[in-house]
């Protein structure tokens, strides 16, 4: 069996490449719907389908075989112009390529698929036929892998009973034989594989390394629960230039070793200081290289994450009846590979909304003047250090006042405090828990899940999210996002002898604090700063420790649309700093710890949560 690990590997990887060659279909698709006799884009998903369909076979999937190999003999016809694509046929292909991802999510957790409805194997069966069967269109819904599968376990597939020459010519478009010859010893076998460069490219890392690879598990195993992915796909160049850096930090080193030993020996003259500054400087800027090439090996095009969501518009403008088209740009953009795992939901929330609530129907539309067909727009550009992402449709829009009535209809402010909010002040109203414009929910809407829970999710990203609307015109929503969360910019306060630091994006400025300028509005402490009263908040008084009459300086800080100025003894200064997380015990309004040059330790509070407790107060 051993001589067959590198086989076995194979397998691991074609299911965790899975994923993306589907979600590489789907892409295709959404391009082949536009351009229906582009007959570079019928081979390529041709070859899709005739891939996976080859990994099916090894795995046992006897139902996933069956739908790949009759959704491949469709596009075998429409390739030779045997069939002429429709919109009812574009319907029952991208039905079937849902159930080959429900299908391939089963395999991931070591279930056997159950097979595809009858509807969509009688459609697909009709189609090769010649004949047309219309799908019904219905809501896209996104299940947890295998949610509603056939629970019976994936059986470990013998290593000797596996046809590997198929295989390999499945994940790599080539032969064995045309490598190693007629023999098919294992170990010259297994050894072509690890050698093949077309294996190299197609998959990039070995999937045996990957926690939770489930092929070749026996039955009697527990699966793993389900977990993040924790590998990461990394440039080699990036991580060449990690190597580099690394080398010449050792140098730098051994230098400042060196140097050290003559201190100690007694020798102390401006040469001496002049090598030994130049030294450190040379080390603090190999550091700073070092640490930016780290951060890029933890970097990902969000390209991955929006490619994702065309089918999902599509899908859910037909079962609509809308038209409705999403363009995507600056799929480039690169952030952090854990912020786009966690921006996965709230994205899939505000695009379903753009197409359900945002974009009218067609007859609206032609109605309205506009184009019958609709637009939404999903953009990523970098901005400084900070991610902006924007959702922006050309629908119906909002109406600030219809917004401020809804809300003092549910409850959710009172009459007092809507006549104090202007139009920008009423859009953010959408952010609050329970409110929907929606008097009946629907599949698409989402029972429980708000925009209340979109900001939430964004705000644990340390990321803000805004709101324009224009109506007749359309919405667009914008969240900006830190480019990572591994290390962030802060502002370090002081405290008496205690330091606390508070994130760099939320400041605006630094002002000084006399007791001369602060002025009392209904009991409460306010400055005024350019022709704006501020609430002034003591930062002993946001983290319990009472009042300070003492405070020498003031922080003029951003929290969303609001402004405040928190005020402490002093500044160190900006820092970026690693955040080290609190698993353990999490005190309220202290997001993790930090340390400082002199080796103290920091706090990093959360303002957010302690601004909710003063409010709550």
């Amino acid at each position: 069996m051993n001589d067959f690990a590198g086989m076995e590997d194979l397998l691991s990887d074609f299911l965790m490449e899975a994923g993306d060659m589907l979600s590489d279909v789907d892409s295709k698709l959404m391009g082949l719907e536009k351009n229906p006799n582009n007959g570079g884009l019928l081979n390529e998903i041709f070859r899709g389908f005739h891939t996976i369909k080859g990994g099916a076979g090894f795995l046992n999937a006897g139902e996933l075989v069956t739908l790949c190999h009759l959704t491949e003999n469709l596009f075998d016809k429409l390739r030779n112009n045997e069939l002429t694509l429709s919109a009812e046929l574009m319907d029952v292909i991208f039905a079937a390529t849902a159930e080959v991802r429900r299908m391939f999510g089963n395999l991931q957790q070591s279930q056997q698929p159950a097979a595809a409805p009858d509807e969509i194997i009688a459609a697909l069966q009709s189609a090769l036929e010649g004949k047309t069967v219309a799908l019904h269109a219905s809501v896209p819904a996104t299940p947890a892998p295998g949610a509603d599968a056939e629970k019976a376990p994936l059986p470990a597939i013998p290593a000797d009973q596996v046809d590997w020459d198929a295989l390999y010519k499945a994940l790599t478009g080539s032969d064995i034989v045309e490598t190693v010859g007629a023999k098919r010893d294992p170990e010259e076998i297994r050894q072509a594989i690890n050698e093949e460069e077309s294996t190299k490219k197609a998959f990039g890392r070995r999937a045996s390394d990957v926690p939770g690879a489930t092929v070749g598990r026996r039955s009697g195993d527990v699966p793993p629960a389900e977990a993040k992915e924790t590998t990461i796909r990394v440039d080699t160049d990036r991580l060449d230039q990690v190597l580099n850096l690394s080398g010449e930090i050792g140098l730098t080193k051994n230098r400042l070793t060196h140097l050290r030993s003559d201190l100690l020996q007694g020798r102390s003259d401006a040469e001496l200081l002049r090598e030994l500054d130049q030294a450190v400087t040379q080390l603090d800027m190999l550091v700073v290289n070092l640490q930016n090439a780290v951060m890029k090996t933890r970097m990902q095009p969000i390209g991955r994450l929006f490619k994702k969501y065309p089918r999902l518009a599509r899908d859910l403008a037909r079962s609509l009846g809308k038209e409705v088209e999403l363009v995507l740009s600056g799929e480039e953009t690169e952030m952090d590979k854990t912020m786009i795992e966690d921006l996965n939901d709230p994205l899939v929330h505000l695009v379903r909304n753009a197409v359900d609530h945002g974009v009218e129907t067609v007859a609206e539309r032609r109605a309205a003047g506009k184009p019958e067909k609709s637009s939404v727009e999903l953009s990523a550009r970098q901005e400084g250090d900070h991610i902006l992402i924007t959702i922006a449709d050309d629908g119906k829009g909002m109406r600030p006042e219809v917004i401020r009535n809804k809300a003092i209809e549910k409850g959710l402010i009172t009459n007092e405090v809507a006549n104090t909010l202007d139009e920008a002040q009423c859009l953010e109203l959408i952010f609050l828990p329970g409110f929907s414009t929606k008097e009946e929910i629907s599949a698409v809407s989402w029972r429980g899940v708000g925009m209340d829970v979109v900001k939430t999710n964004i705000q644990k990203l340390n990321g803000n999210i805004q709101i324009q609307s224009e109506p007749g015109r359309g919405t667009t929503i914008a969240i900006s996002l830190p480019l990572t969360l591994a290390i962030l910019p802060v502002l370090v306060l002081r405290l008496g002898d205690q330091s606390f630091a508070v994130p760099l994006s939320m400041v605006r400025e630094i002002l000084p604090v006399t007791q001369e300028g602060l002025q009392q509005v209904s009991g409460k402490a306010t400055m005024v700063v350019r022709g704006e009263v501020l609430p002034v908040l003591p930062l002993t008084q946001l983290i319990g420790w009472g009042s300070n009459e003492h405070s020498e300086v003031g922080v003029l800080m951003q929290f969303g649309s609001n402004s405040f100025i928190l005020t402490a003894d002093g500044f160190v200064g900006h820092e970026d700093v690693v955040i080290k997380s609190l698993d353990t015990f999490r005190p309220k309004g202290v997001a993790g710890v930090t340390m400082s040059s002199e080796g103290d330790i920091v706090l990093i509070l959360d303002i957010k949560e302690l601004l909710s407790d003063v409010r709550g107060n």
